[in-house]
């Protein structure tokens, strides 16, 4: 194992994979485009200078190019950055790249990468921190991925690479200085396998993205009360594993959701559903919620701490289900 930063992982995994394949092409101005690290991501533009390309901002038309190309053979990757720019090219996204292996009946596949940075970075105001995760899950054909440490980061953009389905790549810049081990070989992460990031007896609690290591420290705190949480990483929305989260609330019979979605129809709410209708006769305590707001994101960053899924609403919600 290593010590690395989930950026460093990240480029790690990118510079691994432009050089084991040549059919992988890097479309985006800058991979880390909100780090103080972008030296790094210049590096892999010259050494693969013929296959990362800077395109004009017109999301709809490079994410046009993109699901050709991987159409026609090739494996691109699409650097949105920021979340909400994936609404500039949605009828590329959700409705040709979602829907060409159904309507090909089964002839064409895409196995493009979409990469976005979701969620609040601190004064990113309204146009500029969306989570647009749960409006993706609600289009049929698209993998969705959102690592929480470097050796996911790494082993799940492997993946998500070499899958010959369209994925949605969830990242978040918050989490781009965390530091964790990362595996020495480069094997990839498979989707659809949930990861039990810290074992806990009394409450489950199922994160995603930036909120997994919130509710880490969360955790860590309330062991000093003796309070032992579970912490459940899905990793990906699609495909879910449903059983690996559903063993975990069998086992301590209450259960904390947290993500940075908007509260009405977002993760955390589908999350909830689903546990409803399959466990509902094994909780406890009602299921808990903690989300960002029904609000549009302000830009004055207290306010943002106020609708977002903050340290201390996380511990409320887990102290409330253990009453």
């Amino acid at each position: 194992m290593r010590e690395m930063a989930y950026y460093e992982a990240k480029l790690e995994a990118l510079r691994e994979i432009l050089a084991a394949d040549e059919r992988v092409h890097l479309l985006g101005g800058s991979f880390l485009s909100l780090s103080p690290h972008r030296g790094l991501f210049q590096e892999i533009s010259r050494a693969f200078r013929e296959r990362v390309i800077s395109p004009p901002i017109s999301e709809l038309g490079f994410c046009g190019l993109a699901v050709g190309a991987a159409m026609a053979g090739l494996r691109p990757v699409v650097d949105l950055s920021t979340g909400s720019f994936i609404f500039e090219a949605w009828p590329q996204v959700v409705n040709e790249a979602a829907n060409a292996l159904y309507m090909s009946g089964g002839q064409t596949r895409a196995p493009v990468v979409f990469h976005i940075f979701h969620g609040i970075r601190g004064g990113g105001a309204a146009q500029h921190s969306h989570s647009p995760q749960a409006m993706l899950w609600n289009c049929p054909g698209l993998e969705i991925v959102l690592p929480s440490s470097p050796s996911d980061v790494k082993g799940l953009l492997k993946t998500a690479v070499n899958t010959d389905n369209p994925t949605i790549f969830v990242d978040h810049v918050q989490l781009l200085e965390t530091r964790g081990p990362v595996p020495e070989n480069d094997e990839a992460i498979p989707f659809g396998v949930a990861d039990i990031k810290r074992v806990g007896s009394d409450v489950t609690v199922i994160a995603t993205s930036y909120m997994v290591q919130r509710c880490l420290t969360v955790a860590h705190r309330l062991a000093s009360e003796r309070i032992q949480v579970e912490v459940v990483d899905p990793r990906t929305l699609v495909p879910f594993d449903f059983q690996t989260l559903m063993a975990s609330v069998e086992r301590t019979r209450r259960v904390v959701i947290v993500d940075e979605c908007h509260q009405s129809c977002g993760v955390a709410a589908e999350i909830a559903a689903r546990i409803g209708e399959a466990g509902f006769d094994k909780l406890k305590a009602p299921i808990r919620r903690v989300t960002t707001l029904d609000l549009p994101v302000p830009y004055s960053e207290p306010l943002e701490e106020f609708i977002s899924p903050s340290e201390s609403r996380i511990s409320e919600a887990i102290r409330a289900v253990l009453r």
